[in-house]
């Protein structure tokens, strides 16, 4: 009975982690708000991996749904071939610049995981933290959107992404690594409108972006612990990714419908809201 209780409990993080991993709402830090509420009765490493790993699942979500637009093999719908013919025409030539793009925008975040990960889960990944960060971006949304930077964008396709204006993504992509809280979609996403990236666009290549950022993130994990799991906690981790993975699909296709007519303000206010919330419920002693 206490491991049904714990797989019901790997489910509704999966659920939130579906939610919140897509919406500029911070998924980590919902899941250290749930975990501070509905703890999961597991050890505190495997805990540090399930809160990470648990992305695998949304991510497969974006390469299902988006396969065409990331694969960049084959000759259907090969509309920038390498060369007409031969091996080159299996090629998608505008497919690989839109991945060396998102490689250049991983950088910077990579550089500071693999240095400093574990420092900043340890000063940061506390509600505190996630309060402030909540509230800080969320005033940012709102800011940029009332500014209507979107209404001005230049960056209408993903093609016409640039290597500076990658990298400078990825810069904006750091703060999330560092504060949880923040919304790695929130922070590059914020970053996008601001270099004058439109909405959709955004949204896509933040989509794109989480892959390699979730799989490197994920392996390091992965490789820190060992690999070393028990049956229970194999099957707590899989429950969760299948759930995130599900749940994914519905709302990466609800939010791209909902920012073709509508902007990012709603997510800045819920995100203010939560963000004070949690403080009184830090300042009464009710979470913490």
């Amino acid at each position: 009975m206490d491991f049904f209780i714990e797989i019901l409990k790997s489910a509704l993080f999966g659920l939130i982690e579906g939610v919140t991993e897509w919406l500029p709402i911070s998924s980590t830090g919902h899941m250290i708000l749930f975990n501070e509420l509905v703890p999961l009765n597991v050890s505190d490493e495997f805990y540090s991996v399930f809160e990470v790993v648990i992305q695998l699942g949304a991510i497969l979500a974006v390469v299902v749904l988006f396969w065409n637009q990331i694969w960049p093999f084959g000759k259907k719908r090969n509309t920038a071939p390498l060369s007409k013919k031969g091996l080159g025409a299996w090629v998608k030539k505008d497919i690989f610049v839109l991945w060396f793009h998102i490689l250049v925008s991983c950088v910077p975040a990579a550089i500071i995981g693999i240095l400093f990960d574990d420092v900043f889960e340890r000063l940061f990944y506390n509600f505190w933290t996630v309060a402030i960060m909540l509230i800080i971006f969320g005033v940012a949304f709102i800011i940029v959107e009332r500014i209507n930077f979107a209404g001005r964008a230049k960056v209408k396709s993903l093609a016409e992404i640039t290597y500076t204006t990658a990298l400078l993504i990825g810069i904006f992509q750091v703060i999330a690594a560092i504060f949880p809280g923040t919304s790695r979609s929130g922070a590059t996403i914020v970053g996008a409108l601001l270099l004058g990236v439109s909405r959709t666009v955004a949204a896509e290549y933040t989509f794109f972006l989480a892959i390699p950022v979730m799989l490197g993130a994920s392996l390091l994990k992965l490789v820190k612990y060992g690999f070393s799991f028990t049956m229970d906690e194999g099957i707590i981790l899989a429950v969760g990714c299948l759930v995130a993975f599900a749940v994914s699909l519905l709302v990466i296709r609800l939010l791209l419908g909902y920012i073709r007519k509508h902007d990012f303000q709603p997510f800045g206010w819920y995100r203010i809201v939560l963000g004070a919330i949690v403080i009184i419920a830090g300042l009464v002693g009710f979470i913490g």
